[in-house]
Formats: C-alpha cells, sequence, structure tokens
C-alpha cells in the first residue's frame, strides 16, 4: 500500500482496504483539528489509485471492505468516484463495503442525483464530521457551515441511501453553561438528521491546532471527565429518534458506552449515573489508556 503521510481513518474501518484518493482534508481549517496540517490537499491521479488497486489485488487476493482516505474523498468529482467505485468492485469480487470520511460542504456540493448515483455505485457509508448542533459554537471552531447547512449535508446522505454515521465532540464548548447548549442543540440535530450511527469523541487538544493555543492562553477550559460524562448524559436525555446505533468507545472518551437509542437508554444512563454519583476514578479510562 503507497500511502503519503499519516494514516487516519474510523476504528470501524480497521479490517478495511485504505486506498488514498485524495491527499490531506479539502477543508483542513477546523480548530481542534489536527489531522492533516502537514499536506497540501490535492487529488490523486486516476492512474494512481487504479495503481494502488491492482497492487492490492496482487497483495490481498479479494477483499470485503474498503475505505477512500484521506480526509474528505467525496470532494472528488462525482464521475472520478464512479470511475473508483467500479474499479474496485469489478476488481474485488467479494467488496460489500466501500466508506469514505465526507464533508458538509463537499457533500452538498453535490446534487441528490450524483449522491444517489454514488450510492448505486457502491459508496455504502459515509463518516460526516457534525461535531455540533450550535450554530454559533460551528463558527466558532470554523467548520464552515452553519448548523443548518450540516443538517442539510447529513439529510441529503441518509436521503440517497448512504449509511450515515454522524461524528459529534463531548467537550467542544468548554466548561460553563455553553456545554449544556451544545449537547441539546447535537441532541436536536441528531434528531432531525436520522442518521444510523452517532459516534461521540471528546475534545483533545493537539499540538499546531487553533484549540491547543487557545487552551495554552487561557481562552480555553477543558472540561474533565465528569463533566464530559454530564454533557453525554444531557445528550441521551434529549436523543429521541429510535434505532441509533451509538459508537462511544473511542479512545478519547472516558466511558466507553455503547448501545442503541432508544432500546438500551436507561442501561446507558445507568452507567453513566453511577461514575458521577460515586466519582470513582477507577471507572474511567486513565489518560495512557486515552492515548494522551
Amino acid at each position: 500500500m503507497r500511502y503519503k503521510g499519516n494514516i487516519y481513518r474510523p476504528f470501524s474501518e480497521a479490517n478495511s482496504y485504505l486506498l488514498q484518493c485524495t491527499i490531506g482534508c479539502s477543508h483542513n481549517r477546523c480548530t481542534f483539528c489536527g489531522m492533516y496540517k502537514d499536506k497540501k490537499y490535492r487529488v490523486r491521479s486516476l492512474d494512481e489509485i487504479k495503481t494502488d488497486i491492482r497492487m492490492a489485488k496482487d497483495y490481498h487476493h479479494d477483499i470485503e471492505k474498503a475505505f477512500l482516505c484521506d480526509g474528505d474523498a467525496i470532494a472528488m468529482e462525482t464521475g472520478m468516484i464512479l470511475e473508483i467505485l467500479h474499479e474496485l468492485y469489478s476488481t474485488f469480487p467479494s467488496l460489500r463495503h466501500v466508506g469514505t470520511y465526507v464533508g458538509p460542504q463537499s457533500t452538498l456540493a453535490k446534487s441528490m442525483s450524483e449522491l444517489g448515483s454514488l450510492r448505486e455505485a457502491g459508496l455504502t457509508k459515509a463518516y460526516l464530521g457534525v461535531e455540533t448542533g450550535d450554530d454559533a459554537l460551528l463558527k466558532e471552531i470554523r467548520k464552515g457551515v452553519t448548523a443548518q447547512e450540516m443538517l442539510q449535508a447529513g439529510k441529503n446522505l441518509v436521503e440517497a441511501g448512504i449509511n450515515l454515521s454522524s461524528m459529534v465532540l463531548l467537550g467542544l464548548a468548554g466548561k460553563g453553561p455553553r456545554s449544556t447548549e451544545h449537547a441539546i442543540a447535537t441532541a436536536e440535530i441528531t434528531n432531525e438528521m436520522r442518521p444510523q450511527y452517532l459516534a461521540a469523541l471528546t475534545v483533545t487538544p493537539v499540538p499546531n491546532t487553533v484549540l491547543y493555543d487557545q487552551v495554552r492562553h487561557g481562552k480555553f477550559e477543558v472540561m474533565d471527565a465528569f463533566e464530559t460524562l454530564e454533557e453525554m448524559k444531557v445528550l441521551f436525555e434529549h436523543i429521541t429518534i429510535d434505532n441509533l446505533k451509538f459508537v462511544g468507545i473511542h479512545a478519547s472518551n472516558y466511558l466507553p458506552i455503547n448501545g442503541t437509542l432508544q432500546k438500551d437508554k436507561d442501561e446507558m444512563l445507568a452507567k453513566i449515573n453511577t461514575v458521577l454519583e460515586t466519582r470513582d476514578r477507577g471507572m474511567l479510562r486513565g489518560d495512557h489508556s486515552r492515548g494522551l
């Protein structure tokens, strides 16, 4: 596998063949994200990508899952993505899943016809960094879209039949009353967007990001473990849709929680409440376990 720079992919794509279609992220301005700061965005040539697919065929012979990297492969021209999907499915007889990160702006740039054609060609899952449903907070983190635009991007993917995983960030508003506002607004956008999956991560300031500098200069106060769990609790309490698979086992999270809302809601809340009542840090991941 040829790959330029550090590799990033959702943990659920751990067993997928990683095909680098773009270098970096087409937006790459979010204040909290340091994933692609060392890369200048460009689209790889179709010849390069097809060569990589042939190399993967020689090595793996057959695969069931593939993930299109880097940060926003859907930003490519639709015709090019369709050709890549055709090449993948023609090369690997057992292929049943192709996923990719998607940005809200590049998603909105696609017509419903284009999104439908991508699904028909085999793009089965999209990972959308929603982060929050709070309009002011989206502006502060330089996401590049309003809450309404973010909602529309997600709804378009769902309507096209693409399995949507919405990714949100606990602790994004920092300490204080805005934490509750962030959690409620995120629950509300989730209720309207109706993704199949909701994946929660916890804000972790990393060097060479705007957020990291804000923390260093006292302009952003990171929430502690228990405050983060209070925020997760509010999120659960305000999500009303059914059959939403919540994925909260990312390494950044203090308390790993998985379940289906509303079916497992009481059990999930009980787990959080136990930790909040006992303040037992032994029930939480330590910083070492969280990769810090």
